[in-house]
């Protein structure tokens, strides 16, 4: 990593394992997974459920449940601190500061009996020194950046008395409140209709080019990552299976996993064209992260696997200029499209 390149990064996450002691065995949840994020772009992370995106993104947050769950290798360095080297107060004083995370559900997130501006007031203090007044004047700044209406009513009102795409604004703005240097987004769109979920999607990337944050975004929806980021994480089984720009993974994705992803977007078929044409599913399931067969994870799912695929784990290599894929038969994929 040139000098260069090292002042504009605001993530740099290395070899990355989390597990879950669990009554079944030892359950990987994120093994050896390394990317970087810099200053105003935007790294999708995508996979089935259940692929380690989520415990991925609690994992930076030093929020994974202990027990059963524990951080055992790797190192989360953000803007030059390593924050597994921290201890839970230090971890407080980054977490809603200098890195902030906007969950799924705005509903389990926010505290349905205190109002909407105390909770932002609340996030304010307790990384900045202000009045009570000027920590109110800022909660209503940003209800009013997050383009809530009314934002000096809507501050004082309860969680209840919102619509889901409001809270979800609500929680953006309790996010931001301390100006963070990354955001995680996790699945910050899946329980609002489609038209609320192009509004908040095309709100967050506009505040993060504002704000000029790193912006980690999490999801299954591919859609989404097309529109929105610039370089892609294809997560399976609690590994890296692929990375590229997103130019480069949806013109030419070079593992068989993302292969299956990309082929099972449903399409809006042409005028005239065959509307009955059946979706392509991926065959299987994603296998237990406490029973993980040997060799590649995906072997047993996948079409183009050989013997070697159900023997040996590929290395995660270079296949293209800035595209990584850990798959026996990636030249051969390159070479087929």
């Amino acid at each position: 990593m040139s000098e260069a390149e090292r002042e504009a990064t605001v993530l740099d996450v290395k070899g990355l394992q989390t597990v879950f002691f669990t009554n079944s065995g030892l359950f990987r949840a994120v093994d050896d997974v390394s990317f970087t994020v810099r200053r105003g772009e935007t790294l999708a992370i995508v996979g089935e459920s259940g692929c380690g995106k989520s415990v991925t993104a609690l994992s930076i947050m030093r929020l994974v449940p202990n027990p059963p769950g524990k951080i055992v290798g790797g190192a989360i360095v953000l803007e030059g601190t390593d924050l597994l080297g921290l201890d839970e107060d230090k971890m407080r004083e980054v977490r809603g500061n200098r890195i902030s995370m906007i969950f799924q559900e705005p509903m389990t997130s926010l505290n349905p009996v205190m109002r909407i501006g105390d909770q932002i007031t609340e996030a304010v203090h307790l990384h900045r020194t202000m009045t009570h007044k000027a920590a109110w004047d800022q909660a209503v700044e940003m209800l009013r950046l997050v383009r809530i209406p009314e934002p000096e009513r809507r501050a004082r009102e309860y969680p209840h008395q919102l619509s889901g795409g409001m809270r979800q604004r609500a929680m953006i703005a309790m996010a931001l409140a301390c100006r963070p240097a990354l955001l995680i987004a996790d699945e910050p769109t899946t329980a609002l209709d489609v038209t609320i979920q192009a509004q908040i999607l095309a709100l967050v990337l506009e505040l993060q080019q504002e704000l000029g944050m790193g912006l980690i975004l999490i999801t299954h929806d591919l859609g989404v990552v097309a529109q929105t980021a610039q370089r892609v994480i294809v997560m399976y089984a609690g590994k890296k299976v692929e990375e590229a720009n997103v130019e480069d993974l949806f013109s030419n994705p070079r593992h068989p996993y993302t292969r299956g992803l990309m082929a099972s977007i449903p399409a809006v078929p042409s005028l005239g064209g065959n509307a009955d044409v059946r979706l392509v599913e991926i065959p299987g399931m994603v296998p237990s992260l406490t029973r993980l067969p040997k060799g590649c994870a995906f072997a047993p799912r996948c079409g183009l696997a050989i013997a070697r695929c159900r023997e040996e784990y590929p290395p995660l290599e270079s296949v293209a200029a800035d595209h990584l894929a850990a798959c026996w038969r990636a030249a051969e994929i390159a070479s087929a499209s």
